[in-house]
């Protein structure tokens, strides 16, 4: 107890000596003269450096930004599809931006060989965390030099379907026809299965009406003529194709076959089943549908 409050004592005793040294400090014996002197050396040599840097990036910065402006016009003016020129305005801008910054952090004295070492011994780790999405970025760069689509398709998946609006470096937006954004990622549609319903020109609308066995086949042929020749978005060229595809069961199946241009098809699709369906009423040619007889027997008991 006595060896405790003793070195309590002791320690309270070098406290009021340190205030009594501090109360007693001139601070007016500080040399102003030679931290102006440092801050003069510093602002010459590496506050220096931080501006020239920093205007450097600035103005690289703003030019960059005007070069991709002029790029993108003459991609513009060459009639370069809308896809590849997202696709390139950001990949562009991307790079040069880091080509500019490189020299400037090595100008600033940051070691840009202990940057690319770290980065190096991280690469495999980084790589297996990001393995799904590097498998993507692949796949939008394939998307981009194939070309199965572009921006304003209309492509079906084996899972789901859309009209393109965006071919991004990972996913691909799709817009369904009720107004749903679906993403797809890039890799599953670079090595799976799709159809592009606006890759070509033109389209084939195939069609099966049915009729009953009481009516006559050329009767039915001629009255299929006449709505096609009524349809004007219907081509003539290649000709229209009309004939007996089946006797089913209670029905003879006529298949109707007329191309029209690719943005008509829906069109032409619900306009015939719709005209063929009036017409046939007027002309009094039935449509068979699923009925069933039922057989009543009455039984006399003795």
């Amino acid at each position: 107890m006595f060896l405790s409050q003793t070195t309590t004592e002791s320690a309270t005793e070098e406290v009021l000596k340190g205030f009594e040294q501090l109360e007693n400090f001139d601070f007016s014996k500080i040399k102003m003269s030679s931290l102006i002197e440092k801050l003069i050396e510093w602002a010459a040599t590496t506050g220096f450096k931080l501006i020239v840097g920093a205007l450097i990036i600035s103005i690289g910065f703003k030019l960059i930004k005007k070069v991709v402006e002029h790029f993108i016009k003459f991609l513009e003016r060459r009639e370069v599809d809308l896809t590849l020129r997202k696709f390139l305005k950001s990949l562009i801008t991307v790079t040069l931006k880091v080509l500019l910054i490189m020299p400037v952090l090595g100008y600033w004295g940051i070691q840009l060989s202990g940057i690319a070492a770290l980065v190096a011994s991280a690469g495999v780790a980084i790589g297996l965390a990001l393995q799904g999405s590097l498998s993507n970025f692949a796949g939008g760069f394939i998307i981009l030099l194939i070309r199965p689509f572009k921006v304003g398709d209309y492509i079906e998946t084996s899972t789901y379907g859309g009209v393109v609006e965006q071919i991004g470096l990972f996913y691909t937006q799709l817009a369904t026809f009720d107004n749903k954004q679906i993403l797809i990622p890039n890799g599953s549609l670079s090595n799976g299965s799709l159809i592009n319903y606006s890759a070509k020109s033109t389209r084939r609308v195939d069609l099966i009406f049915s009729v009953g066995y009481e009516n006559e086949i050329s009767h039915v042929k001629e009255i299929l003529n006449k709505i096609i020749e009524s349809q004007k978005l219907i081509l003539k060229d290649p000709k229209p194709f009309i004939a007996v595809n089946a006797h089913s069961a209670s029905s003879i199946d006529f298949v109707v076959k007329v191309w029209c241009n690719t943005e008509d098809y829906w069109n032409i699709y619900h306009s015939l089943l719709e005209e063929v369906k009036i017409t046939f009423d007027k002309e009094n040619i039935s449509i068979p549908y699923p009925q069933m007889d039922l057989h009543l027997k009455e039984i006399y008991k003795k």
